[in-house]
């Protein structure tokens, strides 16, 4: 029945596009003509996918809500690769197809400079530099990392994911002059206020949603209008809620994935920048708003899928199709940056940021080696040592009482007399 459906809609659909094709007189544009034939390809593909890929782990508002942005996931997984293939020139020129307005170099912003929260030089307005800085990405950053905890729903991954950013911001603001932030934008707008506040309003839905009671009924079978609309509202929500406990610390397997996402997460937050940065997109351009949009859709998949396979991997024998796509874009992405502009990918770090980087992965390292190797050696080691104690203490304790005989032995002799009359 549901290969029938597909190919029935696929009908449609191709109908659909053949007749409004006919209508109309084809214009002799090759790049109008190029462009609504990709739509049109887009389209018909993005139609058979919905109805036809594989159900991922969520099933509201609809299954067919998740395919359609795996199928997406695919669509711009091929884009990335076809501009990664295409010249530098090409490539930035080929966004003027997107949009006629782009392929043109734009200067960063530059947030640091006077970073004096109080300016007393300035009677008229002492506070230029606060309001300066309240811009649109404030609520950017709040919704983000609200919907950034939904998906990841721990706290001190969010918290760590948080401040290990504004360090990358730190250290390499002498790559892009958008990263160069003054301090309190870092800490008290970016970590505490934006990030602060987005993390606890996800965690108290987080909290909510799981002291939810799933007990669903179906539509026409509820009586009042009332508890319809209150039933409409409910399908965005979880069909059903699983807690993630991630447990990082619990085995070298976890440790390793739970670095990866961090890893994942941080590398995708900086492609956000550097991809607008070499493909010459402002920051308040709609692709730029529409890629945070898709990764919040296909992230929240990839992090299930994620967390299905770690913490279950007799019945989730390999990992999700979101979950290798979303890892396949991010690396596509970064591999753009790096071949549109390698000069200021290398350009090299100061030595205190070098010297900070190499410490704390040596920490991490130590911490690595102790916890999962010479910390599980040494308790080895104790307990066999305590057992060898133990049993030595039982065999002084087991000697005999001063003739050279083990009362165990007098007690077995006993038994067997007892035996023996019987």
């Amino acid at each position: 029945f549901r290969r029938a459906h597909t190919l029935t809609v696929l009908f449609i659909l191709t109908c659909a596009l053949g007749y409004v094709t006919l209508l109309e007189e084809t214009p002799q544009d090759t790049a109008y003509n190029t462009k609504r034939g990709i739509v049109a390809s887009i389209l018909v593909f993005l139609c058979f996918g919905v109805t036809q890929a594989k159900d991922g782990p969520f099933s509201r508002p609809h299954p067919a809500y998740w395919r359609f942005w795996l199928c997406v996931s695919v669509v711009y997984e091929l884009f990335l690769i076809f501009i990664l293939f295409q010249t530098v020139q090409d490539g930035r020129q080929f966004m003027k197809y997107i949009d006629p307005h782009l392929g043109v170099p734009l200067p960063e912003r530059d947030y640091g400079g006077n970073c004096l929260i109080y300016d007393p030089g300035n009677a008229t307005d002492p506070f230029h530099n606060v309001w300066d800085k309240l811009d649109g990405f404030v609520p950017a950053h709040f919704f983000g990392w609200y919907l950034k905890t939904l998906m990841i729903r721990d706290w001190w991954m969010c918290m760590i994911i948080s401040v290990m950013f504004e360090f990358l911001e730190y250290s390499l603001e002498h790559q892009l002059p958008n990263f160069s932030e003054c301090w309190w934008d870092h800490w008290i707008m970016d970590v505490i206020l934006c990030n602060g506040l987005g993390i606890y309003c996800g965690m108290k839905t987080l909290s909510w949603l799981s002291l939810k009671t799933y007990k669903w009924q179906g539509l026409w079978n509820i009586p009042t209008y009332k508890g319809k609309m209150k039933r409409i509202v409910f399908q965005f929500t979880p069909y059903s809620w699983v807690k993630f406990e991630w447990k990082p610390a619990s085995s070298l397997r976890r440790w390793l994935a739970v670095c990866g996402i961090i890893f994942v997460f941080l590398l995708a937050e900086l492609n956000t920048f550097y991809l607008k940065f070499v493909l010459w997109m402002p920051p308040e351009h709609y692709l730029v708003l529409l890629r945070l949009v898709f990764f919040v859709n296909v992230g929240g998949v990839a992090m299930r899928e994620i967390y299905d396979f770690m913490d279950d991997p007799k019945f989730h024998k390999k990992l999700g199709q979101q979950a290798w796509l979303v890892a396949a874009i991010t690396a596509t992405e970064f591999l753009i940056v790096v071949k549109y502009d390698p000069y200021t990918l290398t350009l090299s770090l100061p030595f205190y940021i070098t010297q900070c980087w190499i410490l704390g992965i040596i920490l991490v390292l130590t911490w690595t080696a102790w916890r999962f190797f010479i910390r599980d050696i040494t308790l080895r080691y104790k307990e066999i040592r305590r057992q060898k104690q133990e049993h030595k203490y039982e065999k002084d304790k087991c000697l005999s009482n001063g003739d050279g005989h083990s009362s165990i032995l007098d007690e077995q002799n006993g038994n067997k007399l007892r035996e023996r009359k019987l």
